[in-house]
C-alpha cells in the first residue's frame, strides 16, 4: 500500500514505499508506544529495515517532509521495520551518495521525533556523529580503502561536519542538564567511553591544525572546529559532573571506563587551555580528584608516618585559637601600597584578583571602594612624580589612570544601587585629590607652577575617559573641575574590541593604526589592546606572517606601549600565539626567496624578546609547552657557545656556511642556498657559537678588519639584526670574564656595531628596538670591564651610544644601584632600617591623610630587595615589630592594615604560574618551572603554625601573628563573584562561522541575544555567566544566586531532548 496514497493523508509527493499494511493499521499506531523488537525484522531480512528507513529517509530529504507529518508515519515504520537505536542514528548521520558535504540541517528536526519517541538517545548520536565526523579524517588519513569511501565509492565522512557537531553537542549538553539525556548508569557508562573517544580525535585534529604551518588546511575549518569543540566541552562538563554518570564512575567494575576518560582528559585539557582555560581547571580537578577518588585504596601500600603531634594539634589549632578582637580600619596608605606593587614592575592588574582583593578588604563597601580606589591611584602617579621616576613609569601609571581605571570603576557601578551612583563617588574622590600635584587649566600657565607632563590635564583626562564610559555625564565635568574645559569627547566616541577587529580584517592598514592609538589617553586603549591582542592571535592562526612581521616590529620599537598592553592582556596570551609560530616555522615547498622568511621570522622573534627581556619572562610564562620548544631552548641555552665537538655534522656545515657568507667576499656573500638549507631556527641557536668564533678568529688574526667590517654590515641589515638581542648579549657575558682577548674582541664588534651608524632607516629604527632590549645588561657589562681597566678610553663612546635606551631597556621591579646605596647607608640599621623609615611614614601619613598632603614617598622596589636580601623571615618581623611599636589603638589598627598590604602586595618579581599551567607541559619533554623564593605570605603562615612555640616564650608576638595570619588570609581569599573585565577569561569563539549554530541555540536561552553564551557549569558548584558583549568586552562572572538554566525550560521526564531544534537552521 502506497503510504502517499492508501493512508489518505497526502504527503504531496509520489512516496512509493510499501509498508504491507491497511489503512487501519494507521489510526492503531497513533497511540503505539514505539516498542516493536529492536533486535530483529519481522520481514526476516535485517538489512531489510535498515535499508527501508534510509530509503524513507531520503525520500523525506528530497521532498522537505515537515516534520509534523515525518512524526506521524515513524511509529508505522519502526512497527514494521525495527532498528536498535544506533542503527537509526546511524542511518540518519551517515553521508549520502547525493550528499556527502554537510549533514542536512533537517535531520536535527526528524531527530527531534526519534528522541522524543525514544528511538535514539544520547549514545548512539554520539556514535553517528563520531563515525562521520570530518574529523576522522585526522585519525585515519586519506588513501586507505574501506576507512574512507563506500562501496559505491562516496565518502564515509561528511566534508564538513563541525557546524551540525555544534548543535547536536548543544542539544545534547541541555538534555544531560534537565535529566532526560542520561537515564541509567549503564548509558551513562557508553557515553564516557564515546567521549573519551571524542577527546581523542578533538585533540588529533587541533594538532593537526597547530602543525598546518603551511596553511593547506582551511582556516575556516578550523575556526569551525574550534567552534564544535567548544560544544563538545559544555556536553563535557555536564557529564562529568551528571550524578547519574558519576554513580556509574564509582563502581568497581567502571575501572577501564574511568582509565579511558582520564587518559583521554590528560592530553585534551592541555588543546583548550588558551581558550577556555577555567574550564579546563574544571575539567582538571574532575581528573585528578573526582575519578581518583573513585579508585580502591592500595591497602598493601605502606602508611604514612605520623606527623609530629605538636605540629598536627599547631595546625588543627590555628584557626579555633581565641584572640582578642581588635578592629582594623582601611588606611589610604594599604591600596596605595597595592597598587604601587602591581605596578613597579611588569603591570600585574590582574581584574579577577583585584576585585577579589577589594571586595575581601571593604566586605561590600562599593562607595567607599570606588572612591579609595580613585584616590590611590592619582596617589601613585603622584608619588612617581614626586620622586622623579621617569617616562618609563609616568607614561604607564597615567594610561592606568585614564584607561583602566575608568573601567574598574564602571564594573564597580554595576553593584551600585540607588541613591549611590558612580558619579558621587568620582565627585566625593576628586575633591580629594591633590590640586598642587594635578593643577588646574588655569594654574598650568602660572608661571610659578612647577607643571610635568605626566600631571598636567590628568584630572580632565579622567573625567572625559569617566564620561565616555558612561559613568558621569558631559555636562558636569567643569563642576567637577572647577573651570571652564575645552577638551571633548574622542570624536569616533567610545571605541569597541569587536569593531576595531573587524575594521582591521577588513582593512589590514588599520592594524598599523591601532599601534600608535595605544599611547592615546582618552579612555580607548583598552578596547584597542584587546582588539590588537585578538589581531595578533588571528594573523597567527591564519600564517599571514607579513602582516605579523609589520606588527610585531612596530611594536617592539615601542617598549612604553607593551607597558600598555599588559594592563588588558597576559604575557601568555599575547606571546603564545606567536611562539608557536616561531616553534612551527616551516618552509613553503615553492619557497622562492629566503631572506624575506628571515625577514618576518626575525620580526616576530624580537617582539618575543623585546617582552621577555623586558620584564624578565619564562618560558612558562609564555605558555610554552615543551623543553624542545625553539623559543624555549633560545631562552633558556641562546646565549651559550657550544664546543665543536658538541655540534652535529649539519650544524657544523650550516656554522661554516655562515661564516664564509659573511666574511669571505670571494664566495659572494650570503645567498640562498646557505639559508635555504638552515631554517631561521637553526641559525638563531648558533648565533653565540657563531660569535665565539668570530672572536677567536679576531684574537687570532685569521679574520682581517675589512671583512670583519663586511659582515657585521651583513648582521645590522634587517633580515639578520634580531640575532643581534642573542649576540650582544652573549657577548655581554664575555666581558664578565677576565679573558683579554675575548674582551678586546667584544669591544672591537660592539664599535663596528654602535658606532658606525650605517644601513636604511629601517635597519637604524630595528637596531634601536635591539639596544632598548639589551642595553641595560650590555652597560653593566662595560661598567664592569671599565673598573678593570680604568685607563681604556673606548668604553664611555659605548655608553654614549646606548645612553638613550638605558631608560627604556627594562622593567622588572629591580632597584637600581643608587637606590641600594641609598637604602643601605641609612643610619642605625641600613636597609632594615630604611624599610622601617617608610612603613613609620605610612602610618603618620594614614593618621593625617588631609588635602593637599603628599603621599608618603615610596616605591615597592625598597620592599622587594629587602626581600631579597634580608630574607621573608627577617622582613616579616621587622614589619611585626613595627606593629609592636604601635601602642595608640587607632595608630595599631592603621598598622595592620599597612602590614597586611605589604604582605598580599604582587610580587613582579614572582609571579608563580597558574596552577593550570601544569597541564601544558610535554610529560616527555616538560618546561622547568623556576624555583620562587619564600614570599612574605609563606613566612607568616610557617610563623603562625607556631604559635605553640611562640606563645610559650612570648604571647603577645604569637597574637600579633595570629591576627596578621588571618587578616592576610581574608584579604586574599579568592571571593565569589569575581569579575573580569576586558580580559576575557573564556572565549569559545561563536562567531560568524556559527551563525545557523548560534540561531538555534537563541531558541533555547543558551545564547543571548549579542552573542553571548550562559552556560550553567552544575549543580554543585558556582554558575558561571560568560559574557562577551561589545560593552563588557568579554568577562566571567561567578554567580550562585541566579539559576542560569532558568529560560531553558522545565526539567523532569517531560523535558525534550530536543525542544525547539532547526529553529532558524532549515535551508530548504
Amino acid at each position: 500500500m502506497d503510504i502517499g496514497m492508501g493512508m489518505g493523508m497526502g504527503i504531496g509527493m509520489g512516496m512509493d514505499m510499501d509498508i504491507g499494511m491497511d489503512m487501519n493499521m494507521g489510526s492503531n499506531m497513533r497511540n503505539d508506544t514505539a516498542t516493536g523488537d529492536p533486535n530483529g525484522d519481522r520481514n526476516g531480512d535485517p538489512t531489510s529495515s535498515r535499508s527501508q528507513w534510509a530509503r524513507y529517509l531520503t525520500q523525506c530529504l528530497n521532498s522537505r517532509l515537515d516534520p509534523a507529518a515525518f512524526d506521524s508515519y515513524v511509529p508505522l515504520l519502526y512497527n514494521k521495520y525495527p532498528l536498535p537505536p544506533v542503527a537509526i542514528a546511524d542511518v540518519c548521520l551517515r553521508p549520502q551518495p547525493s550528499n556527502h558535504e554537510s549533514l542536512d540541517p533537517r535531520i536535527s528536526r526528524y531527530l527531534e521525533t526519534l528522541t522524543r519517541r525514544e528511538l535514539v538517545d544520547t549514545a548512539s548520536i554520539l556514535t553517528g556523529l563520531y563515525k562521520y565526523s570530518t574529523s576522522q579524517m585526522y585519525l585515519h588519513p586519506a588513501g586507505t580503502g574501506d576507512q574512507n569511501q563506500g562501496p559505491d565509492h562516496f565518502p564515509l565522512r561528511w566534508a564538513s561536519s563541525y557546524s551540525p557537531e555544534e548543535v547536536l553537542f548543544y542539544r545534547l549538553s541541555k538534555a544531560v542538564r534537565l535529566g532526560v539525556g542520561v537515564k541509567t548508569t549503564s548509558q551513562a557508562l557508553e557515553i564516557c567511553v564515546l567521549m573519551a573517544r571524542w577527546m581523542t580525535m578533538f585533540t588529533t585534529a587541533s594538532a593537526a591544525f597547530a602543525q598546518d604551518v603551511m596553511g593547506q588546511l582551511q582556516n575556516s575549518s578550523r575556526e569551525e572546529m574550534e567552534a564544535a569543540r567548544a560544544a563538545f566541552v559544555m556536553l563535557l562538563l555536564s557529564i562529568c559532573e551528571n550524578p547519574i554518570a558519576l554513580r556509574g564512575l564509582g563502581r568497581p567494575t567502571a575501572k577501564d571506563v574511568r582509565r579511558a576518560l582520564s587518559e583521554s582528559l590528560t592530553s585534551f585539557i592541555p588543546s583548550i587551555l588558551q581558550s577556555a582555560s577555567q574550564i579546563a581547571s574544571r575539567l582538571e580537578l574532575f581528573r585528578t580528584e573526582t575519578l581518583a577518588s573513585f579508585e580502591p585504596v592500595d591497602k598493601n601500600k605502606k602508611e604514612i608516618p605520623n606527623m609530629d603531634i605538636d605540629d598536627l594539634e599547631s595546625s588543627m589549632a590555628l584557626d579555633s585559637i581565641v584572640i582578642p578582637e581588635l578592629p582594623i580600619s582601611n588606611s589610604r596608605a594599604g591600596l596605595y601600597i597595592y597598587l604601587n606593587a602591581s605596578l613597579v614592575g611588569r603591570p600585574l592588574i590582574d581584574d579577577a584578583a583585584l576585585f577579589s582583593y577589594l571586595h575581601n578588604r571593604y566586605q561590600v563597601d562599593i562607595q567607599t571602594t570606588a572612591i579609595d580606589l580613585i584616590l590611590a591611584s592619582f596617589d601613585v602617579l603622584a608619588n612617581a612624580v614626586f620622586r622623579r621616576e621617569g617616562q618609563k613609569t609616568g607614561h604607564l601609571l597615567r594610561s592606568y589612570l585614564i584607561n583602566k581605571l575608568p573601567l574598574l570603576l564602571a564594573t564597580l557601578a554595576g553593584s551600585m544601587f540607588a541613591p549611590l551612583t558612580p558619579q558621587y563617588c568620582i565627585t566625593e574622590a576628586l575633591a580629594q585629590v591633590d590640586t598642587n600635584a594635578f593643577p588646574t587649566l588655569s594654574s598650568m600657565f602660572d608661571d610659578t607652577n612647577n607643571n610635568n607632563m605626566f600631571t598636567d590635564s590628568v584630572r580632565q583626562d579622567f573625567c572625559f575617559a569617566c564620561c565616555l564610559h558612561g559613568l558621569i555625564p558631559e555636562s558636569i565635568i567643569e563642576n567637577l573641575l572647577g573651570e571652564i574645559t575645552y577638551q571633548s569627547l574622542p570624536p569616533d566616541g567610545r571605541q569597541v574590541r569587536e569593531t576595531l577587529v573587524e575594521r582591521c580584517i577588513a582593512d589590514p592598514e588599520r592594524i598599523q593604526e591601532l599601534v600608535r592609538d595605544i599611547d592615546n589617553m582618552d579612555g580607548n586603549v583598552g578596547a584597542v589592546c584587546q582588539a590588537l591582542i585578538e589581531m595578533i592571535s588571528r594573523l597567527c592562526t591564519n600564517k599571514e606572517t607579513m602582516s605579523l612581521k609589520l606588527l610585531c616590529s612596530q611594536l617592539a620599537k615601542k617598549p612604553l606601549s607593551l607597558d600598555v598592553m599588559l594592563l588588558f592582556g597576559k604575557p601568555a596570551e599575547i606571546l603564545h600565539p606567536l611562539c608557536e609560530v616561531l616553534d612551527n616555522w616551516r618552509y613553503d615547498e615553492d619557497q622562492g626567496e629566503y631572506q624575506p622568511v628571515y625577514e618576518e621570522f626575525g620580526a616576530i622573534l624580537l617582539l618575543v624578546l623585546a617582552f621577555v627581556y623586558r620584564y624578565n619572562l619564562t618560558v612558562v610564562d609564555l605558555g610554552i609547552r615543551s623543553s624542545d620548544s625553539f623559543v624555549a631552548k633560545l631562552l633558556n641555552q641562546g646565549q651559550l657557545s657550544r664546543p665543536l665537538e658538541e655540534l652535529t655534522d649539519l650544524e657544523k656545515v650550516h656554522l661554516d656556511g655562515w661564516i664564509q657568507g659573511l666574511f669571505d667576499t670571494e664566495t659572494g656573500g650570503l645567498g640562498d642556498e646557505l639559508m635555504s638549507s638552515c631554517p631561521p631556527q637553526d641559525f638563531y641557536l648558533l648565533v653565540p657559537t657563531l660569535f665565539h668564533n668570530i672572536m677567536l678568529a679576531l684574537d687570532a688574526k685569521y679574520l682581517a678588519d675589512e671583512s670583519l667590517k663586511t659582515g657585521v654590515e651583513y648582521l645590522v641589515d634587517t633580515f639578520l639584526l634580531p640575532s643581534l638581542v642573542v649576540a650582544i648579549t652573549y657577548m655581554s657575558n664575555q666581558l664578565w670574564t677576565e679573558n683579554r682577548p675575548d674582551q678586546k674582541a667584544v669591544i672591537t664588534i660592539l664599535q663596528l656595531i654602535l658606532l658606525n651608524k650605517k644601513g636604511s632607516d629601517e635597519a637604524q629604527t630595528m637596531l634601536s628596538a635591539v639596544l632598548n632590549i639589551v642595553a641595560k645588561p650590555l652597560e653593566h657589562s662595560l661598567r664592569s670591564y671599565q673598573r678593570q681597566d680604568p685607563k681604556c678610553q673606548e668604553i664611555e663612546p659605548l655608553l654614549s651610544a646606548i645612553k638613550d635606551n638605558i631608560r627604556l631597556s627594562r622593567r622588572t621591579a629591580g632597584a637600581g644601584h643608587n637606590e641600594l646605596e641609598a637604602w643601605a647607608s641609612t643610619a642605625n640599621g641600613g636597609l632594615a632600617a630604611s624599610v622601617r623609615h617608610t612603613i613609620q611614614g605610612f602610618v603618620q601619613w594614614s593618621l593625617h591623610p588631609g588635602i593637599n598632603v603628599m603621599p608618603t614617598s615610596y616605591t615597592h622596589r625598597q620592599i622587594l630587595a629587602a626581600h631579597r636580601i634580608l630574607g621573608a623571615r627577617r622582613l616579616l618581623h621587622i614589619i611585626l615589630d613595627e606593629i609592636k611599636q604601635q601602642m595608640d589603638p587607632s595608630s595599631c589598627s592603621i598598622m595592620y592594615d599597612i602590614a597586611t598590604a605589604l604582605i598580599c602586595a604582587p610580587d613582579a618579581t614572582s609571579v608563580t604560574p597558574p596552577a593550570v599551567m601544569s597541564l601544558l607541559m610535554d610529560p616527555n619533554n616538560p618546561t622547568v618551572i623556576p624555583q620562587t623564593r619564600i614570599s612574605l605570605r609563606e613566612a607568616l603562615k610557617s610563623e603562625a603554625e607556631d604559635f605553640k612555640s611562640i606563645q610559650k616564650s612570648d604571647p603577645t608576638l604569637a597574637e600579633r601573628v595570629v591576627r596578621l595570619y588571618r587578616r592576610v588570609e581574608t584579604q586574599l581569599m579568592m571571593a565569589q563573584p569575581a569579575e573580569t573585565m576586558l580580559q576575557g577569561g573564556l572565549d569559545l569563539d561563536l562567531d560568524e562561522n556559527a551563525a545557523a549554530a548560534l540561531a538555534a541555540a537563541q531558541s533555547d536561552g543558551l545564547v543571548t541575544g549579542d552573542g553571548s553564551i550562559s552556560l550553567n557549569l552544575g549543580s554543585t558548584g558556582g554558575d558561571m555567566n560568560l559574557t562577551g558583549g561589545a560593552d563588557s568586552g568579554g568577562g566571567l562572572d561567578f554567580g550562585t544566586d541566579d539559576d542560569i538554566f532558568g529560560s531553558l525550560g522545565g526539567g523532569g521526564s517531560n523535558a525534550d531532548l530536543l525542544e525547539g531544534w532547526g529553529d532558524g537552521m532549515d535551508l530548504s
